[in-house]
């Protein structure tokens, strides 16, 4: 899907294919320091196009399926109510904890859940989905997938 200017911001030149791997002008951009920039940076407008927004510059950007790839999965004991939750290894190198309500199933079975206080999705990588795929379990009585965390289950969605 290409972006084209809207409202006086130019479309930025900058792709981010499914992946993550971020693209200008066609070349790979290979420098962390600056893609980690346009993360922090990177917002929705009110149709949930891609925007990045720096002091006084906006441009849109194209993302192919989502800006945020999950590259790996953890599991860490809580110092304070002794819980184990899963915590996601981001691309932009975030080390996030794992919202399992947001879990969910999406074409050709690939796996997302929410990050960034459930302001953008993540897709799962091929090997964090085999590294969460270790914590899924199936229920047979009502035909569906969860991970089951801390006493508690967490249905996966489709």
């Amino acid at each position: 899907m290409t972006v084209e200017q809207t409202n006086d911001i130019p479309f930025g030149n900058i792709r981010v294919d499914k992946n993550g791997v971020w693209y200008f002008h066609g070349a790979e951009m290979f420098r962390k320091d600056i893609v980690n920039l346009f993360y922090e940076n990177l917002k929705r407008d009110e149709s949930g196009r891609f925007i990045i927004e720096m002091a006084n510059d906006r441009c849109y950007i194209e993302v192919e399926d989502t800006p945020y790839v999950v590259k790996a999965v953890y599991k860490f004991n809580s110092k304070d109510s002794g819980a184990q939750p899963l915590h996601i290894l981001l691309n932009n190198s975030d080390l996030d904890e794992l919202d399992l309500t947001t879990v969910r199933v999406g074409a050709d079975n690939v796996m997302y859940c929410s990050v960034k206080d459930r302001m953008f999705e993540a897709r799962f990588s091929r090997a964090s989905y085999y590294q969460l795929a270790d914590y899924i379990e199936y229920d047979g009585e009502n035909d569906s997938y969860y991970i089951e965390l801390n006493n508690r289950r967490y249905y996966i969605k489709e």
